[in-house]
C-alpha cells in the first residue's frame, strides 16, 4: 500500500520547500499566460523570456524530418555512439506549449547513463492543431521507429515516455499501437506526472488558484484548447484512464506530492497493475509538477530511478 508518511509536510526537505517557494514567487508575480495567444507564449519562452531559464541545447543533438499525418514531422535525436536501446520521448506543455529541444539535458543524461538513443517528437500543438493532431503525430513517430529503428540505431529495444501531457501521449500511443495495429513493441514506459483523466481528478479539481507550476484553471484551459474542435473526455483516446489497459509494458510512474496531478498518477498506476501489468510507483515528498526539471537532490534521486528503470529494460 501507499505509504501515507510520504504526504506528511514534515517529509519535505528544506531544499525542496525553498524551490517550491521560489516557483510560487516567480509565477504569482508573472503576467497571466492566458492573456496571450499560445504562439506568443511559445515565442517568448523560446527567446528566454519565460519565468524560468531555458535548458541548454545539446551540441550532440540532431534533427531529422519524417513524413507525418499533417506534413513534415521533426524528431530531435540525442544518442550515444552505440545505443543499447531507443527511448521515444514526448514533451510536456499541456498539448499547447513546449518543444522537443527544451529538455536536452535530461535526454543527454539518459543517453549517457542508460545507453539510450533518445528521440523526442515535435508533435503539432493546440489550439492551432487540436486533438487528434498531436496524438496522430505521436502514433506516426512510433510507427516510424518500428520501421526504421533497427536500421538506424542498431537495436529493437524500444522504450517510451514523457512528462505531463507527454506521459498522456505516451499511454495514448501505446493503446493506439495495440488496438489499431496489433503491436506491443515497447519494453517499458517512463511516465512522469501524467494527466490521464481530462475530466479532472479530485486533486486537480480541489487544488484551486495556487500557481505551483499549474493550477486548476490551467488544466481546465489546456483541456479546452486541446479539445477545441472535437473529443470527449470519456473517450479512452482522450482520457486513457478509461481504457482497457491489458497487455501494456512495465511502467514507472513518477509524481511529487505537491503536484496537482498526483491523483492521475495514483489512479493510473493502480489501474495499470490491476490490468496485469507491472507498475512501479515513485512518489516524492514535496515535488511540484515535473519537479525533475529543476536541479536539486530530489530531482537527482528521481532521475536516477528513471535511469535504472530504463537501463534495466
Amino acid at each position: 500500500m501507499l505509504d501515507p508518511t510520504l504526504f506528511d509536510p514534515a517529509a519535505v526537505d528544506a531544499e525542496t520547500a525553498a524551490l517550491n517557494a521560489d516557483i510560487l514567487a516567480r509565477l504569482t508575480g508573472a503576467p497571466d499566460q492566458w492573456s496571450f495567444p499560445a504562439a506568443v507564449v511559445r515565442e517568448r519562452r523560446a527567446a528566454g523570456l519565460g519565468p524560468f531559464p531555458l535548458a541548454p541545447k545539446s551540441p550532440r543533438a540532431e534533427t531529422v524530418s519524417i513524413e507525418g499525418p499533417g506534413g513534415p514531422l521533426s524528431l530531435r535525436i540525442v544518442a550515444p555512439e552505440r545505443p543499447r536501446g531507443v527511448y521515444l520521448h514526448f514533451h510536456g506543455g499541456g498539448w499547447m506549449l513546449g518543444a522537443a529541444d527544451e529538455q536536452d539535458p535530461r535526454l543527454e543524461r539518459l543517453a549517457d547513463n542508460a545507453g539510450l538513443a533518445c528521440v523526442s517528437v515535435d508533435y503539432r500543438l493546440a489550439p492551432e492543431d487540436p486533438y487528434p493532431a498531436g496524438p496522430d503525430d505521436c502514433e506516426a513517430a512510433a510507427l516510424w521507429l518500428l520501421r526504421e529503428g533497427a536500421r538506424r540505431f542498431g537495436t529493437e529495444r524500444f522504450m517510451i515516455g514523457g512528462e505531463s501531457a507527454g506521459a498522456h501521449l505516451s499511454v495514448v500511443t501505446l493503446l493506439r499501437l495495440r488496438d489499431r495495429h496489433g503491436l506491443r513493441p515497447f519494453r517499458a514506459a517512463n511516465l512522469v506526472a501524467g494527466v490521464y483523466d481530462l475530466a479532472m481528478t479530485p486533486s486537480v479539481r480541489n487544488w484551486g488558484e495556487e500557481k505551483l507550476i499549474l493550477n486548476t484553471r490551467d488544466i481546465f484551459l489546456f483541456v479546452q484548447g486541446f479539445l477545441r474542435r472535437r473529443g470527449d473526455v470519456r473517450d479512452p483516446d482522450v482520457s486513457p484512464i478509461q481504457a482497457d489497459l491489458a497487455g501494456l509494458p512495465p511502467a514507472l510512474f513518477t509524481v511529487g506530492t505537491r503536484d496537482l496531478l498526483v491523483d492521475d498518477t495514483l489512479f493510473m498506476s493502480a489501474r495499470w497493475a490491476a490490468a496485469g501489468n507491472r507498475s512501479e510507483l515513485a512518489v516524492w515528498p514535496g515535488g511540484a509538477h515535473v519537479f525533475v526539471a529543476f536541479p536539486g537532490a530530489l530531482a537527482e534521486r528521481a532521475l536516477a530511478r528513471m535511469d535504472e528503470f530504463l537501463g534495466a529494460a
